[in-house]
């Protein structure tokens, strides 16, 4: 499934990578908030493959695969983003995965860096280890991509899909996916990390929008850490002051040898205070009886 919005030549490509593998879904779900939706261009019949395009009236990655997810025809459910290309075996590693990790599991995998497809081009968000995890409980990090994973359909009803407050075409768009990493582990599932399942995440963007990506990321993982902040549990704070308090350190070092870095982290933990201040008046408004 793919959740797609004004990006018809990269979600075909991205189609296309998936159906070049050395195992194949019988379905593929691209949910397209699009105003004019892409058309997928096929190369060929494909016995036993459905491939669907769907309207989604709520803007936002989250409402689009929470839409996908509700429509799919099948137990398991396999995701990337429209700008990724998968691996050959991606799709077989990741499906193998999830069977023999077993029930109250979900799986995902890695996400390299693509080549820049423009000067200076980056991908700003990886995950590249080479070494296979499987992760239980609050361990004070973020390990789920949700541009590459699986799961069952039950268990992502059961913690409560996406949260459509967060996300790409949100405002606060990024973290979707530490939040339901989090719910997840928080609920008892544990998220098995394979190596084996690479997608590249395509460098298409310009450098030009290094820093407004690095302020937006920020801003989705203030509205992710103010969420789950609670009086009487003060993990969500030690995560949020630490990943501040990190960048902050790392900065005059940054500042001499890698400034664009430095510059990203400035933006990122303005972010970050963005994010949860906005959060916090929203909630605020809402426990008052606002929209």
């Amino acid at each position: 499934m793919i959740a797609t919005k004004d990006r018809p030549r990269l979600v075909r490509e991205a189609v296309a990578s998936v159906l070049a593998g050395s195992a194949q879904p019988t379905e593929i779900l691209v949910v397209d908030q699009s105003a004019v939706p892409a058309e997928l261009e096929l190369p060929g019949e494909r016995d036993g493959l459905a491939v669907c395009t769907l309207a989604a009236p709520a803007l936002g990655v989250s409402a689009g695969r929470n839409r996908g997810i509700a429509a799919a025809s099948h137990e398991i459910v396999v995701m990337i983003d429209d700008d990724m290309l998968v691996e050959r075996d991606w799709f077989g590693a990741l499906v193998d995965g999830l069977v023999r990790g077993g029930a109250r599991c979900v799986v995902t995998g890695r996400v390299v860096p693509g080549a820049p497809e423009m000067r200076r081009g980056f991908t700003p968000a990886s995950a590249v280890s080479e070494e296979p995890a499987a992760y239980r409980g609050r361990i004070g990090m973020d390990v789920l991509a949700g541009g590459n994973m699986a799961a069952r359909k039950k268990d992502l009803v059961e913690v409560g899909l996406f949260d459509e407050r967060l996300g790409p075409g949100t405002a606060h768009p990024a973290a979707e996916d530490n939040d339901l990493g989090y719910r997840l582990l928080e609920a008892g599932y544990e998220i098995v990390y394979l190596p084996g399942a690479t997608a590249i995440h395509r460098a298409w963007r310009s450098d030009g929008d290094y820093l407004r990506y690095r302020w937006r990321y920020g801003r989705g993982k203030g509205g992710f850490y103010t969420k789950h902040l609670s009086l009487d549990d003060r993990y969500m704070l030690g995560r949020m002051s630490g990943d501040i308090g990190n960048r902050a350190r790392r900065f005059p070092r940054s500042l001499l040898r890698r400034r664009r870095l430095a510059a990203g982290d400035v933006a990122y933990s303005a972010g970050i205070l963005a994010g949860a201040t906005s959060w916090m008046l929203k909630e605020r408004v809402r426990r008052r009886g606002g929209p």
